[in-house]
Order: C-alpha cells, then structure tokens, then sequence
C-alpha cells in the first residue's frame, strides 16, 4: 500500500482483570491512530480487520493464571483483546503475503492491526463460501469439532453421541459429523429456541433443555437407555458428573472445554470418575493447535459438506465493534444462538 496514511483506529480493551462473570463494564471502547504501512524493514503485516469471533476460551484469558501449563496466555489490562478474526491485508513486509489476501487468524479486536507473527495465519483460499465462516465452521470452531470428534474419539457407525452446548460453535458441528456417519445423536442447550433448532436444523435424534431438568442422571438415562459410547464434553460440572454414570464400557469422552466452570472462583469437584475405572472409559482433553497440520485434510472434508447442503451453519451476528463486548459477555449467559460473530467490516 502506497504512502502510509494515518487513520483513527477503534479498539476494544480490557480494563482489568475480571472475578466472577464477565461485564460489558469490564471492556471499553478507545480510538487511537494508526499508519496503514508497515514498519520498514518487518516481516509484520497490516490488516483490515473484517470479523471477529467470540469464543469461550477468552474467559480464561481475563484473569491472570497462575498456571505455567495453560496454553492460554493472560490479556494485559489497559491493551487490546486478541482473538480469532477474519481480515484482508493492506500491507505486507512477509514474502508470504501480499496487498488484497484474505486471511483467518489471531488479530486485534480493533479496526486495523499489525500482526508481527504472520506465519501463524491461515490464508483464504476459498471464497465460494461466507468470510464469516472462518470465524466458525472453516476456522478454530470447525477444526475443535473434527479433531475432538474423529480423531480424539475415533467414531463408529450406530454409536450413541451426547454432545453438552449442542447449539455453540463447536457442538452444532459435532452433531452433523455424528449423523452423517450413521450415529444416534443427542444434544442439550438451554433453551426451547435452542433444543427446536438441535432437533429441526441440525438434524439431531433428540434434545434437551438441561435447565429443565431436576435429575440429570434421570434424563440421560432417558435418552441413552443403553448408555453413551461418546460424549463431546464443553461444560463440565455436574453434567460431566451424570455423563460419567452413563457411559458404556469403552467409551469416550473428549474434553473441548468446561464452560460451566469458567466464572467460578472454586471449580465444582467431579464425584463419580470411579466410573472410568469400572467402564474401562477413555477420556482425553485436546487442544485444537495440535492438530492444525490437518487443516488441508480438514477443508477437503468440509467444504464438500457445505457445498451440498450436507452440513448447516448458523451464525448470532453482531454489527460492528462497538456491539462487541455485549456479544462477548453475551456467550456467558448463553444468549447467543449459534456462532457468534461480530462484523467490523465488510471489506
């Protein structure tokens, strides 16, 4: 890009760290400036940022861990949140990159960034399909759900699934790839709108309001008479508890993440793992970064499915940056439906 023109920037940042649930008051909107080239001499790009994806893990970013394991990095109070965004590249010092492409990755909540590691970034080879869905089923989202599904739980025709957070991101697809291989599917949500759209969107066998029920033991009992082969854990708590006694000998569980525990400041215990023992269970948490070298394998799976119409996607929009804290802090209270996304701009 030629000349290097300064612009106002609008940001998001983060005030401080958060206790307890997150509040939009917890996050701000600021403008600074920012000159549309890149450093002389960097291997940095500039982007135009176009989508943002809100995803549970940034809770786990808002507070400052402790733990040294933790693949998740904390935010700096007072900076700009990152995250997983769609955007075009205005202007590159990376030979890998030009002015015009199109690209998936972490970047800034804020109009316009400097990524300095752009080797990270996926390119977007194919446009034949929404952007915003490498916020979501072509990006981190769709790649935790196969990943978590067929290669952490090794799927077989006519097992019984259980997916927690069916209607999210993640559990929306895990539901279709269980069907289209001739599994027996059950989702659960927390809300009549989301059990309806589990049952007549996304094809699943059966759904459940867990808010409705009293016993969660009792309902999974209910529904998998015979007892779970897989279950697609993101919640953690007492459901993963009433999971474990339902389990069949020899199944799998894949752990993606716990929401339930995510605003807590003492993390509920788990009563029954005796039953990973006695059911000979395997259960195994990953993290999607680990199978990123599958991405080519992945798009050739997917793609195809979308095309066809084999696969539906919905997506919670939220228009423009200034709307982006409330959709953030909105996943925690499960007010969104589908995959939120936040649009910054439409190149």
């Amino acid at each position: 890009m030629a000349g290097g023109e300064e612009v106002s920037n609008k940001q998001v940042i983060l005030k401080d760290y958060v206790s307890g649930f997150p509040k939009e008051t917890d996050l701000e909107l600021r403008t600074e400036t920012i000159t549309l080239k890149v450093p002389q001499d960097s291997n940095a790009i500039l982007v135009k940022n176009l989508y943002l994806s809100c995803d549970p893990y940034m809770r786990l970013r808002m507070h400052k861990t402790e733990d040294e394991s933790s693949v998740f990095t904390s935010y700096t109070p007072a900076s700009v949140l990152t995250g997983f965004g769609v955007a075009k590249v205005l202007d590159s010092g990376h030979p890998d990159f030009v002015e015009g492409d199109l690209i998936w990755g972490t970047t800034g909540w804020e109009e316009y960034s400097i990524i300095t590691t752009p080797e990270t970034l996926f390119k977007i080879q194919h446009t034949d399909v929404p952007l915003s869905y490498y916020t979501g089923i072509l990006g981190m989202p769709g790649m935790t759900a196969y990943a978590g599904f067929y290669e952490v739980c090794s799927p077989k025709k006519g097992e019984y699934v259980f997916i927690s957070a069916a209607s999210g991101a993640v559990g929306q697809l895990v539901g279709q790839f269980a069907k289209l291989m001739g599994c027996y599917v059950v989702g659960t949500a927390g809300s009549k709108e989301k059990v309806d759209l589990l049952k007549n969107k996304f094809g699943f066998d059966e759904a459940f309001n867990y808010k409705e029920e009293h016993d969660l033991n009792a309902a999974l009992k209910r529904y998998f008479p015979e007892g779970i082969d897989i279950y697609f854990e993101n919640v953690g708590g007492k459901m993963l508890d009433a999971v474990l006694l339902n389990m069949r000998v020899r199944g799998r569980i894949s752990v993606c993440g716990m929401i339930s525990q995510y605003n807590l400041e003492q993390p509920e215990g788990v009563k029954n793992l005796m039953s990973i023992v006695y059911k000979r269970v395997h259960m195994e948490g990953f993290v999607v970064f680990d199978y990123y070298h599958l991405y080519s394998k992945f798009l050739d799976v997917v793609l195809p499915y979308i095309r066809e119409g084999k696969i539906v996607y919905v997506e919670d929009i939220a228009e423009g940056l200034e709307s982006s804290p409330s959709a953030l802090v909105g996943l925690f209270s499960g007010r969104n439906i589908g995959k939120q996304v936040v649009v910054v701009a439409r190149e």
